[in-house]
This record gives C-alpha cells, sequence and structure tokens, in this order.
C-alpha cells in the first residue's frame, strides 16, 4: 500500500525530490497544487514536468475521501459523512459561528474532525463507540477532512455564481453506485442520475476553515503520533496554513498523552472531555476515569498548564438527572479555577437506542447562572446541529445500519 501524499511533511518530500534529482521549487509547487489548489488528480498539476507526476503516481497516492451524505441543520451546521478507501465511514461537522450583529453572516467557521473509525473508550452517552473500534485513521485521513469540506464549499460557490439549479450530487451506496443530492437548504437527500462536474480540477480560494477541532469520532489522543503529524500539517505555512492556537485537539482524559502534548513545542490549544467534576459521576458515564481517576487527571493538566500557562477547555455535555444539578456546579467551579479552565456546556443531543436525556432549556440556564456566579469563564452552547444527529458518530452509524439492512 503507498503512503499517501497529504501524510508527508516538506522536509520528508524535499528530500524525496533530491533522491529523484528534482529541483527544491518543485516541492513549493506540489504543495500548493495540494494545498491551495485543492486538486485531486495527479494530472491536473500541470506545471510539473510529466516524468515527475509518473514518479509521483508510482510512490505516492492521492487519496480523496468520498462525500457519501451531507445534512445541513437550519441553523447551517452542516455534517459530512465520509468513506474512506477500506469503505470505513467517519464523520465531520462544519459548524459557523453565531451571526454576527444585524444579521451579518460570520466570518468564521469550524470544523469538527474525527481520529478514528469508531472508539475504544465507550463514553455511555455517545454513539462513536456504539459498533466499537475499528482503526486509527492516518494522518492524510484527518488532513483531507479539511480539504473535502473546503472543496465541497468551493463546489458550492461556483453552483452558486453560475446561477444554477444543479444541486451537488453525493455517493451513496457502494455497491450500485447510487448518486445522491441535496439542494441548499434542504436536510434530506434524494436521489439523482447527476454527476458532478470537472472532479479532477482544483478549487483556488480563500480558505473556508479557519479553527479546527479534534472533537469528532474516537479519542484523538489514542491516535497520538497520526493525530500530532495531522496537526502540524494543518498548521504548516506549505500546508493548511492555519493557527496552532486555532487548533485544540479534545481528550476524554488520556493523562499520559496529554503530558507528551505539553512537552510539544507548537501552541495548541487543549479541551477535556470532563462532562463530571467527581469521580463519581464521570464513572459512572466515562470508563476512562476508572483508569485516570480525577486526581491522575488532574495532575497532568497541572503539568500542561505548568508548561503552557494557557487556558484549557472543559466540555461539560449536560445530561438530564446525570449531572444537570446546580449542586454540581460547585465541584466544577472549583475544578475550573484550580486549572485556570473556562467551561463549554453543551446541552445533550438524544442518540437513538441510548436512555440518556436533554435537560430543559430551564435547567441549563440555571446550571450556566451558578456557574457564573462563581466567577468562572462559561458559555452554553446553542442549538447547533440537533435536528440533523449532530453528535458523534450519529449519521454514520444509521447509514451503516441501512446498508447492512438492520435496524
Amino acid at each position: 500500500m503507498l503512503n499517501d501524499i497529504k501524510s508527508q511533511t516538506r522536509e520528508e518530500l524535499e528530500g524525496q525530490f533530491a533522491a529523484w534529482e528534482q529541483p527544491v521549487y518543485r516541492v513549493k509547487q506540489l504543495m500548493d497544487w495540494l494545498y491551495v489548489q485543492r486538486v485531486t488528480d495527479w494530472d491536473a498539476m500541470t506545471n510539473l514536468p510529466k516524468i515527475l507526476r509518473e514518479k509521483l503516481r508510482q510512490e505516492f497516492s492521492l487519496g480523496v475521501l468520498e462525500l457519501v451524505r451531507k445534512q445541513g441543520a437550519l441553523d447551517t451546521t452542516q455534517k459530512f459523512l465520509w468513506r474512506l478507501a477500506d469503505h470505513s465511514l467517519i464523520e465531520s461537522v462544519l459548524i459557523p459561528a453565531n451571526p454576527s450583529l444585524y444579521g451579518e453572516p460570520s466570518d468564521r467557521h469550524t470544523l469538527c474532525v474525527s481520529t478514528q473509525v469508531g472508539c475504544a473508550y465507550g463514553c455511555k452517552f455517545c454513539a462513536s463507540g456504539l459498533d466499537g473500534w475499528k482503526r486509527n485513521l492516518l494522518p492524510h485521513e484527518i488532513v483531507e477532512q479539511v480539504m473535502g469540506v473546503e472543496r465541497w464549499s468551493a463546489e458550492q460557490a461556483k453552483v452558486e455564481s453560475l446561477n444554477s439549479e444543479v444541486p451537488l450530487t453525493l455517493s451513496l451506496s457502494p455497491s450500485e453506485g447510487e448518486r445522491v443530492a441535496e439542494r441548499p437548504g434542504e436536510g434530506t437527500i434524494q436521489p439523482s442520475t447527476l454527476r458532478p462536474r470537472n472532479p479532477g480540477n482544483g478549487f483556488p480560494g480563500p480558505r473556508l476553515v479557519d479553527n479546527v477541532v479534534i472533537m469528532g469520532m474516537g479519542e484523538p489522543l489514542a491516535n497520538y503520533d497520526h493525530l500530532l503529524k495531522a496537526m502540524r500539517l494543518l498548521n504548516a505555512s506549505w500546508g493548511g496554513r492555519i493557527g496552532a492556537r486555532k487548533i485544540t485537539v479534545s481528550t476524554s482524559g488520556l493523562a499520559p498523552q496529554i503530558r507528551k502534548l505539553a512537552d510539544e513545542p507548537e501552541q495548541f490549544s487543549l479541551a477535556v472531555s470532563l462532562h463530571g467534576a467527581t469521580d463519581a459521576v464521570r464513572d459512572r458515564i466515562m470508563p476512562v476515569n476508572r483508569k485516570f481517576p480525577l486526581k491522575e487527571l488532574t495532575a497532568a493538566l497541572d503539568y500542561y498548564q505548568a508548561r503552557r500557562g494557557r487556558f484549557i477547555t472543559f466540555e461539560y455535555i449536560l445530561i438530564a438527572g446525570v449531572n444537570d444539578g446546580v449542586e454540581q456546579t460547585k465541584p466544577l467551579g472549583a475544578l475550573a479555577k484550580r486549572l485556570n479552565a473556562k467551561v463549554n456546556l453543551i446541552p445533550y443531543n438524544t442518540v437513538e437506542g441510548l436512555p440518556w436525556a436533554r435537560p430543559e432549556e430551564s435547567v441549563c440556564e440555571k446550571f450556566l447562572a451558578a456557574m457564573r456566579a462563581q466567577k468562572v469563564v462559561t458559555t452554553l452552547r446553542r442549538e447547533k446541529g440537533h435536528d440533523i444527529d449532530a453528535a458523534c458518530g450519529q449519521l454514520r452509524l444509521k447509514t451503516e445500519r441501512e446498508l447492512a439492512g438492520r435496524p
């Protein structure tokens, strides 16, 4: 199996080009085709000599994720379901910032990306691990989620500029090649016999994704080496050109890897999927807490803070009757103050087949008020994709069961 070109750093490619006796400027040309033009075909790299393109074709793959389904929410959150080369399915979610004042469109887009097919950590409220863990994603499969969303956006803009009613075409069936399409603004998918236009062409244009959160399917720090390389590729000035501080990696609490991340030179941001500020709550819903209880997790975060001196974010999913009581705010506030952390409250996105429920809005507001009364920087995430199964793994699980003929 060939290594993918988007899993290679500039330094690695410069070494390969030197071995081929190719001038170093050719690497810059290649990087431009990959990360600015975002091409999906070697032959589209027209300023590279044909013999060099053939060497690249023989030495590297040029993998592209296949867009299987896309759902668009009423709040313009977009969920993407991708098929990998081995037919595994993963998800990404594009989340715009809240609208600016006076109804102006947001100028910021955050993409939530996946790092594993499935998840082995078994958080009780999460859909990602319901069908178990299959494998880690390779660096290019993480990077390509960003590139794929930006290609989709550029294609949409091209269609709109032509004032065409032809929708973007997506592939659903791996066996029959069934095509599906979605018209702008619709959240349902309709069959179509249309085909995408010029799929091998690049789509130059400004960066769409300017914030990346590694919070999709899987436990990111369990795929540490591939994750770190992907983040460096996305951060590089010759690659994704996304600032290190605008790349946030989330973990359910892998203490040794948190310490390791603290020692890396880049200023990547850290979020902790906490969901409980006592061992009793975390033990109930997060099996990882039995291996790395709060005492050990807190010690690792202390080390991270000592090395970084920056805010940590606590992600806290509010689950009715589990962790949404006002009494839970005292230990959460104390922990946040100790670690100089801000808290992001997220009302639970219900998952079919799981017993957990979303709290009433009034309960969420009381929790928020109690946190702010302790002078803790706290936000409450408003509706973002609840109507499109936006919780991690839901769309993938639903699609896999449809394709397998299972309920």
